[in-house]
């Protein structure tokens, strides 16, 4: 599977819309690219697979017009290309819709998608009401249903994500690049998504497709190319590759198992969560986690799990009572449950679990810098020795600690707030989304560090829209719907089907 030849069924009779060849790229010393060929043919969906690092962005960047290559050569539908800014890059039909979608919350989704381009009027003004039927076209087209006077403040981010490509159809974009389009997705909102990307497909655009969800890949595109360490491994159709053999290819050895094994034997309740209610967002929530266990909490986004984990935290109001080793902790207070013994891993690690421009070193001891102090200033040495034994036993790949933190990739910036929190020596941790948008490798080595944490006695409370990682993790299931808890599963009794009936509140075929 290293013949750059090897194609998904379409492209045999088409010319690819894009070629790139050879393409490399240096930053100063540091090589990000090297030697990288890909192909895109109208009509497929082709998925680009690597490790953080392995040159995904850079190459993105190239297709995008923001970065030129140092080496190589891109042709779009057979025409040489030199792309000196997104400009010329969306001039000849290459469209980039980013994970965040970067559009004018003020301005409506007509406004957002013609900007620069709207309709004039009589005396030179903007006539709305041929810009708002012409998008309205633009989204009956896509099987999209939107207003387009909205305005985009408020739409979810898959609406969003859908006003971006209905901007690049406005742009006759025949090639569309996807980066990780469904991570902060619902199971509904992808699956609406991918409706719109065959349809996409089926009018003939390429597709290239950035995701670390291999179902996704496996289900949805036609051909792949995997990069590592800014080089390019292989491209075929996804028919001759197998989890594995992608999984090998992104990093180069055999990962083992992706859900370490290990029997959990649970010791005393060490969280204790009773009657937790906030007006609006979840109401009557009771549950336990023990020592040495990992516990799930499951459900379709906005099912309220992570206002949960807010509430037992401190950070947000609510009623009822929360217990850390038994003692009452106050609401509305984290500064009293860390004392108890619990940390957050927040599910947005950037903006709320680091400080991006601080350094490594300081951000692993954000949440101990009382301890750390010596008088009014900080205690320099000991700062150094807890950032390095703390990253050194999560194997941290930096090149300094004295490095900001987003220098880092994501899965090494998980480490480092998985570093803050395990220096408090907490009882209880609560991780939100652990692996979100991070590779398969990261993933691994963070299941690993979970599972360790859990052997040595440490209550986990798991929350992840992930339904692998939830089956191959947790001990327990607890799953919400729409602010309640509706269900608890052990081990045994959990499957996709039986965690997914009680998120959606559909009843199994052939239950009573």
């Amino acid at each position: 599977m290293t013949d750059r030849q090897t194609t998904g069924a379409g492209a045999e009779s088409s010319r690819p819309l894009l070629t790139l060849t050879a393409a490399s790229k240096s930053f100063g010393p540091v090589q990000a690219l090297h030697g990288v060929s890909l192909d895109l043919y109208p009509g497929e969906a082709h998925a680009l697979l690597g490790e953080n690092g392995a040159g995904k962005s850079t190459l993105v960047k190239i297709l995008a017009g923001v970065h030129r290559p140092d080496a190589g050569e891109l042709r779009v539908a057979g025409e040489p290309q030199h792309f000196r800014s997104p400009g010329d890059a969306q001039r000849a039909g290459v469209a980039i819709i980013y994970q965040e979608p970067t559009l004018f919350p003020d301005l409506s989704v007509a406004e957002n998608v013609l900007m620069g381009r709207q309709p004039l009027g009589r005396l030179g003004r903007i006539d709305a009401r041929a810009q708002n039927t012409a998008v309205a076209g633009i989204l009956r087209d896509l099987g999209v249903q939107l207003d387009p006077g909205r305005l985009v403040r408020g739409l979810s981010i898959a609406d969003q994500q859908l006003v971006e490509i209905a901007k690049a159809l406005s742009l006759s974009a025949r090639i569309l690049v996807m980066d990780e389009p469904t991570a902060a997705l619902t199971l509904l909102e992808t699956e609406r998504l991918f409706r719109v990307v065959s349809s996409l497909r089926e009018r003939g655009a390429a597709v290239l497709f950035i995701t670390h969800r291999l179902e996704e890949v496996f289900a949805e595109c036609q051909r792949v190319t995997v990069l590592r360490d800014g080089g390019w491994v292989s491209s075929g159709s996804v028919a001759g590759y197998t989890p594995d053999s992608v999984v090998r290819q992104m990093v180069g050895r055999d990962l083992g198992d992706l859900y370490p094994g290990g029997q959990e034997v649970p010791g005393a309740v060490m969280l204790e969560v009773r009657g937790l209610c906030s007006p609006g967002l979840f109401e009557d929530v009771n549950f336990q986690v023990r020592t040495g266990e990992i516990v799930a909490l499951a459900g379709l986004v906005g099912a309220g799990r992570s206002e949960v984990a807010r509430a037992i935290f401190g950070i947000d109001s609510h009623s009822g009572e929360v217990r850390i080793g038994g003692h009452v902790i106050p609401p509305l207070s984290p500064q009293a449950t860390m004392a108890a013994g619990l940390g957050l891993v927040p599910e947005d690690r950037r903006q709320q679990g680091l400080v991006m421009e601080m350094s490594i070193e300081r951000n692993a001891n954000l949440a101990i810098l009382n301890v750390l102090r010596r008088g009014l200033l900080m205690n320099r040495q000991a700062e150094r020795r807890s950032a390095g034994e703390w990253t050194s036993r999560l194997q941290l790949r930096a090149r300094g600690l004295s490095d900001p933190v987003s220098s880092l990739s994501g899965g090494n910036q998980q480490k480092v707030v998985l570093a803050k929190w395990l220096a408090t020596n907490p009882k209880v941790l609560i991780v939100d989304e652990p692996t979100r948008g991070i590779d398969v490798g990261a993933k691994a080595e963070v299941h690993r560090i979970l599972s360790q944490l859990a052997a040595s006695g440490l209550a986990v409370l798991m929350i992840s829209s992930d339904l692998s990682e939830v089956l191959g993790m947790a001990g327990r299931i607890l799953v919400m719907r729409e602010g309640r808890l509706v269900g608890e599963l052990s081990r045994r009794e959990a499957s996709e089907e039986a965690v997914m009936t009680l998120a959606t509140g559909q009843r199994r075929e052939g239950a009573a």
